[in-house]
């Protein structure tokens, strides 16, 4: 758990968040006590609002307590309703609860989600420590959405009590996607109120913090269609001195009226909170308990045992949003970095991943940029890196597992229109073609669309490579990328194993030739003379040279010449010592992606230009690409600068101290994505929560660092941290046999003894 203490007038620089979900329904939850829920799609579908407001931090759900007796009413959470009360906060992993105390009364709330059904837990314990009987009513307030945006979808949505379960209901028939839909809130408690109609919930001109609902006896038990809809329950309780009492609201979605009442008998009640909640408990130990580390620095500990897989599975891959980020959207190079992270403790999400990502592969090979489930409508695109992450992460798959059968699965391409040249990309819902391939199939059309170069010998960049901002290098389609080059290079490398594995020699032979044919072009064509160029423009100008006046040199290049083994021996220390000359920012803690930042200068790349020149991709720290210079300096040997880096981008070591959150604000048991470099910002987190940033750092602590490596039925051991680290202990979950691994520097070179036995091989 990271456990916050807030006083009274006090409050995080930024909302500290959870982000609680199971693989469709979920839910954001700030230190505050804001949040917002949706269904399968964090974007299209969601049940209360999304504010994105990190000054105010409303919420489209909040919890009221009030004294029946004199009146006065608060919130169990810091907000809305602000009190002279110490709150106390713990984010845990599939929960976060609230505790506080405030005019005797003692309140604990947890918030969850079921395992395995669309069911919101808000369980309240309230205790009386007051010295009398105490008179108190626990309201919820939900407003709702059932959609993107309120106000599309306020007019259409429908509320009902429904007279046989007694839930309040709301539907939304004009939902594109979820028509059939019903959400509903119930209540642990027989005696309830009850309102459908927002306008009197919150009264005219009226806020959360002081709804006109909390001036009035009961709720007036309004439902139906025409109303500014919302959903607001009340039960009242009564509690003798010393007296403790649970009550349960629950927010749930129902495909039908018969799913409704089953998921009512299911989860209605207290005991059934309960038994809920502790399957969330057991689904969380048993998954963050595949690696745990013990080391001698806690901070890592803590991020690598929790915090990083989790950041990757709750709101990654499954809620696909965060507080700065409500995506709904899966990416196709997204989440299939996100679940190669995944692939020693989980490597099921990694195989079901890459299978998804295949049946959004068109017959050309290109792919859907990203798309919205449930029905896939996304974007078709020139971008020239997407496609070449399935096989690249097909090939991380089977050398861990050594799950061949994967590249016999069969998958369906889809067939859409091209995209024209002289557009960047389309919107829109691809039919599914007749045409089926098997995994391996899909792999190699990938790569035959990835094998087309332009007059340096380089890959064409398209709209854009891995950095999407820019767009405007090729939009004339002859603009090289020679990070793409690098990353292309790996990717044949690597896929000719597993063809010629597979007897496809002939397959094998071309990725070969290929790459070496690509090696030869980057050292003639995009080497600078310190260090590699990042692109060439349409009309041959080079990018990330030293002869720009902005973004001279580019991180990318510099590392991935390491970590494909492409780069010179001689030239990669050479650009690595220039990335630590130039990009390295030991005095403000970061790794900038490049230097200078684009401004004002001639050069035209696309809308990265757009950003703040020291923010996000612009000059600022992208931390995807500054865990990306680190594994390289590891790589090249360099291991004491490689931890001290880490220790730079560390998120806990900016929080340390009250002045480290000041600076820095956002959460740090998590990763974030990116870190301002321009004054006076310059140390300030970035969004947070909805970043590949996670999935690669937790791959640096665990494999790059600590060296743990599985392939098949192999367990490989590199580590690469300094050696003044001390030992350390990684326990491993293979099947279900569990390893204790002790790594320890010592007198006699390396020596590895199993139960205290030599091993010869």
């Amino acid at each position: 758990e990271y456990i916050l203490t807030l006083r009274p007038g006090h409050v995080t620089p930024a909302p500290w968040v959870n982000v609680i979900a199971n693989p469709f329904f979920g839910t954001v939850v700030s230190e505050g006590g804001s949040s917002y829920t949706w269904l399968e799609n964090s974007h299209e579908y969601r049940l209360t609002p999304w504010h994105n407001d990190p000054v105010v931090d409303p919420s489209g759900e909040v919890l009221y307590l009030r004294d029946e007796e004199t009146g006065q009413f608060w919130s169990p959470t810091p907000l809305p309703v602000r009190t002279a009360a110490f709150h106390t906060v713990r984010h845990g992993f599939g929960y976060s609860v609230f505790e506080c105390r405030h005019l005797g009364i003692e309140s604990e709330l947890w918030i969850y989600v079921a395992l395995d059904a669309p069911i919101k837990f808000a369980f309240l314990t309230l205790r009386n420590r007051s010295g009398r009987t105490r008179r108190i009513s626990a309201t919820a307030y939900w407003e709702w959405v059932l959609g993107e945006l309120r106000h599309k979808t306020a007019l259409h949505v429908v509320t009902d009590l429904d007279p046989k379960l007694g839930l309040l209901v709301a539907r939304n028939a004009y939902s594109p996607d979820f028509p059939t839909r019903m959400a509903f809130v119930d209540v642990s408690e027989t005696t309830r109120s009850h309102t459908a109609d927002r306008a009197e919930f919150l009264g005219k001109n009226g806020g959360y913090d002081a709804p006109a609902a909390m001036a009035r006896a009961r709720l007036s038990g309004r439902t139906g269609p025409g109303l500014d809809p919302c959903a607001a329950l009340q039960t009242p309780i009564e509690l003798a001195d010393g007296q403790s009492r649970d009550i349960v609201f629950t927010l749930g979605v129902a495909r039908d009226q018969r799913d409704l009442a089953d998921l009512s008998a299911r989860f209605r009640g207290v005991q059934a909170a309960r038994a809920a909640l502790e399957q969330v408990w057991q689904h969380w130990n048993h998954v963050l308990s595949g690696v745990r580390v013990e080391t001698p620095d806690k901070a890592l500990d803590v991020l690598a045992n929790g915090w990083l897989q989790y950041q990757v599975l709750s709101c990654r891959m499954w809620g696909r949003t965060g507080f700065y980020q409500s995506g709904g959207a899966f990416g196709f190079r997204d989440q299939l970095q996100d679940a190669m992270a995944m692939a020693t403790a989980e490597p099921m999400a990694l195989r079901n991943q890459v299978l998804r990502a295949a049946r959004h592969q068109f017959r050309e090979g290109d792919v859907q940029h990203w798309w919205h489930p449930p029905h896939g409508r996304g974007v078709r695109t020139h971008f020239s890196d997407d496609y070449l992450w399935l096989p690249f992460a097909v090939c991380r798959y089977v050398t861990v597992t050594a799950d061949t059968g994967v590249l016999d699965e069969r998958v369906p391409f889809l067939d859409g229109r091209p995209v024209a040249s002289d557009e960047e990309a389309y919107y829109d819902l691809p039919m599914k073609s007749e045409e089926v391939g098997t995994l391996y199939e899909h792999c190699v059309r990938s790569i035959q669309r990835g094998l087309r170069f332009g007059v340096h010998g380089l890959p064409l960049i398209g709209c854009g490579d891995w950095n999407d901002g820019m767009n405007r290098v090729g939009t004339e389609h002859k603009g090289e990328s020679v990070w793409l080059a690098f990353f292309l290079g790996d990717v044949l490398r690597r896929f000719a194993e597993i063809a010629r594995r597979r007897g496809d020699a002939a397959f094998a032979e071309h990725c070969l030739t290929a790459h070496t044919q690509l090696k030869r072009a980057v050292e003639d064509q995009a080497w600078d003379g310190e260090w590699y160029r990042r692109a060439y423009f349409d009309d041959g100008t080079p990018l990330g040279s030293k002869e720009n006046d902005e973004c001279q040199i580019d991180a990318l290049p510099q590392s991935w010449a390491v970590l494909s083994g492409m780069g010179d021996p001689e030239r990669v220390r050479q650009a690595m010592a220039a990335v630590e000359r130039r990009l390295v920012k030991r005095d403000a803690g970061i790794i900038k992606l490049f230097d200078p930042p684009f401004d004002k200068g001639t050069l035209e790349p696309g809308y990265i230009k757009g950003y703040v020149p020291g923010v996000r991709e612009n000059g600022g720290q992208y931390t995807h690409a500054a865990l990306w210079t680190i594994m390289a300096f590891a790589e090249l040997g360099e291991r004491t600068r490689a931890w001290d880096l880490f220790q730079m981008v560390c998120p806990i070591n900016h929080a340390r101290t009250p002045a480290e959150v000041a600076v820095y604000k956002v959460e740090p048991y998590v990763a974030c994505a990116d870190v301002y470099a321009v004054a006076p910002h310059v140390g300030r987190g970035g969004w947070t929560w909805y970043t590949g940033s996670a999935g690669w750092m937790y791959r640096l602590i665990v494999e790059t660092f600590l060296g743990l490596r599985v392939e098949g039925e192999r367990l490989l051991l590199k580590p690469r941290v300094p050696d003044s680290f001390g030992p350390y202990t990684i326990t491993y979950r293979f099947r279900e046999t569990a390893y204790r691994i002790v790594i320890a520097a010592g007198a006699s070179g390396e020596r590895i003894t199993l139960d205290g036995q030599p091993l010869d091989d």
